[in-house]
């Protein structure tokens, strides 16, 4: 009785691992991610290159306004080390690093 159990208990886990790989060989591939947008490095949408003359320089919040009057930026970001902030690119915004003692260390589209 034990050994009709045995190859019984054989020949079902070999039809179960057969029908695993074969569903997993004839599912359909994934899709890929979408390739991200190309972006001209060339662009200057939110005027940085207007306001390069303020690297260097401790940033407040007067000094955010006049970047964002000055770049003619829609949006303006401050960017402090080790804060979190989005990866979505926005060519109309100003994006404002800055270093640990506040003061500007990059003024880039973003």
């Amino acid at each position: 009785m034990f050994s009709v159990w045995k190859s019984s208990l054989t020949v079902v886990g070999f039809l179960l691992m057969t029908a695993c790989s074969a569903a997993n060989e004839s599912a359909a591939p994934r899709a890929s991610a979408p390739e991200p947008p190309h972006v001209n490095e060339g662009d200057d949408a939110c005027g940085a290159a207007r306001v390069q003359d303020r690297v260097g320089r401790d940033f407040d919040a007067a000094m955010g306004m006049a970047l964002r009057e000055e770049s003619g930026a829609k949006t303006l970001r401050v960017m402090r080390p080790g804060e979190a902030h989005t990866l979505d690119y926005r060519t109309e915004r100003l994006n404002v690093r800055l270093d640990d003692r506040d003061r500007i260390s990059a003024l880039e589209c973003g």
